[in-house]
């Protein structure tokens, strides 16, 4: 294991080179949050597919493929579904309102009066969602070190809090890359064929294993449903992923990179369940299929290429870890903290700003590694981000790109009423409970209809400024002040 240890070790060392490269760069809070908006295509493509792909797809999605066969591929297949739905439909009107966070959106369609209670659901997702990526530090680090379980978060929790307080988005994104490169490597180039060789090739695994192994379908038509109303619409309305967006330097590569995102994620959906089922023949009698990954990395493959595959896992990891984190900071303090106090940004003050953000990423990252230590369950803490985002905040943040009839008072009510209803049928129903985020949408969807109806319609003033930023015509609105001699 002398050989693995070192390749972690090295990668580990990289992340936190680039974290300090990265803070020399994130000068400004546009620097700082959004990499100044002037990735290409290539760096965007990579980013955003190590964002969506993180340890609930690969760990995940190789242990459903290991419980479900191929028909496992979904829950990722989704997520790739859902990316190419919000690049192809979306991601040029996105990009052109130059905003930081979801919320803000929401403020200059509605008139600046949805933005903290949609804030604080929001910053409840990307918490959650940064807290599931955490616990995922703890099975990658048992493998490698046999370590604590506590000690194993505060480590993996530790490096990417480090990196992504230095640089922010310049940070994430060089890390990103890397960790882009080194999952396209470790899983799709090694991981995979020597598991099906392993595993006798695929005549041999149709072989040994039942047909419904095979059932595209197999997973259940349900399953499947729920996948698409969680993942799919949840990676349209994210402020993980639209931050994402944000970083894109024109409306084409926020289109046509993101569309070679959400293509990658189908591949590595498929690949992930490919493993999964390999892991299956080789050990029939796995306590966990979550063990899967694990397993198959450390029993079959030689060192070197075992140190690489785990960094592979470790870099899906990080990647959805520091994407939330950095989300879940530019919440608390753009949408939550900086409306609660009426702070009044001043022109020129960005750098005070960069301050700020750098002191909400570390006071978030604690918040992450010490609720990811309290928790134990990856799949409900995923279920609870993921319920809450769409049933409260997809219709308004959907109606208010696509309807010009939706007010603030019907966005509000949608909130509201989508988030309690969440709330409750998760505590009577359960949280895995398909319930909540089907009646979650639907009261969510009826209360925007009718309240936007019985309300008087948006401001004409309000609707002329929303059409400017949609059409790019504001390049520099009033939370992005541009500086002196540009």
């Amino acid at each position: 294991m002398a050989v693995d240890y070192t390749v972690i070790v090295v990668y580990l060392a990289g992340m936190l080179a680039m974290g300090w490269w990265g803070m020399r760069r994130a000068r400004s809070k546009s620097e700082f949050l959004v990499a100044g908006r002037r990735l290409g295509p290539v760096m965007y493509s990579g980013t955003m597919a190590a964002i969506v792909l993180g340890g609930a797809s690969t760990i995940g999605g190789v242990g459903l493929g290991y419980q479900y066969g191929l028909s496992g591929a979904w829950m990722v297949f989704t997520i790739g579904l859902g990316l190419l739905a919000l690049s192809v439909f979306f991601s040029a009107r996105i990009a052109r309102l130059k905003v930081y966070t979801v919320s803000e959106m929401l403020d200059l369609r509605y008139g600046g009066r949805a933005g903290v209670i949609s804030g604080v659901v929001m910053w409840a997702y990307t918490l959650m969602l940064a807290v599931t990526s955490t616990i995922a530090y703890a099975t990658i680090f048992d493998v490698l070190f046999d370590m604590n379980r506590t000690l194993a978060i505060v480590l993996g929790g530790s490096i990417v809090v480090a990196y992504s307080t230095l640089g922010g988005m310049w940070s994430i994104t060089l890390t990103d890359m890397v960790q882009f490169v080194v999952k396209t490597v470790g899983v799709l180039l090694l991981l995979l064929p020597i598991a099906v060789v392993k595993a006798g090739g695929f005549s041999e695994m149709r072989a040994t294993l039942p047909t419904e192994y095979f059932d595209p379908l197999g997973i259940g038509g349900e399953t499947i449903f729920t996948y698409v109303l969680i993942y799919t619409f949840g990676m349209l309305i994210g402020q993980d992923i639209w931050q994402r967006v944000f970083t894109a330097r024109g409306d084409r590569t926020a289109k046509w990179g993101g569309t070679v995102a959400g293509t990658y994620c189908l591949v590595y959906a498929l690949a992930g369940a490919v493993i999964g089922t390999a892991a299956k023949v080789l050990y029939p009698r796995l306590g966990s299929p979550d063990d899967a990954f694990a397993t198959i990395v450390k029993d079959e493959l030689p060192p070197g290429v075992r140190g690489l595959v785990l960094a592979a896992a470790l870099a899906a990891v990080m990647s959805t870890s520091s994407g939330a984190l950095i989300a879940c900071a530019t919440v608390a303090n753009n949408d939550i903290w900086s409306r609660l106090r009426g702070a009044v940004r001043p022109a020129g003050g960005e750098r005070d700003e960069v301050r700020g953000n750098r002191v909400f990423i570390l006071l978030m990252g604690l918040a992450v590694i010490g609720t990811a230590i309290a928790l134990n369950n990856v799949v409900e803490a995923l279920t609870v981000a993921y319920n809450l985002l769409v049933g409260g905040l997809l219709v308004p943040i959907l109606g208010g790109l696509l309807w010009r009839r939706g007010t603030a008072q019907g966005a509000l009510a949608a909130v509201a009423v989508g988030g309690v209803a969440v709330v409750a049928l998760m505590a009577a129903r359960g949280i895995l409970a398909n319930e909540p985020v089907y009646w979650g949408l639907l009261s969510s969807l009826a209360a925007y209809l009718a309240v936007s109806l019985m309300t008087r319609p948006t401001d004409a003033a309000v609707l002329a400024v929303w059409r400017e930023r949609l059409a790019g015509r504001d390049p520099a609105p009033v939370s992005e002040p541009v500086p002196a001699g540009q």
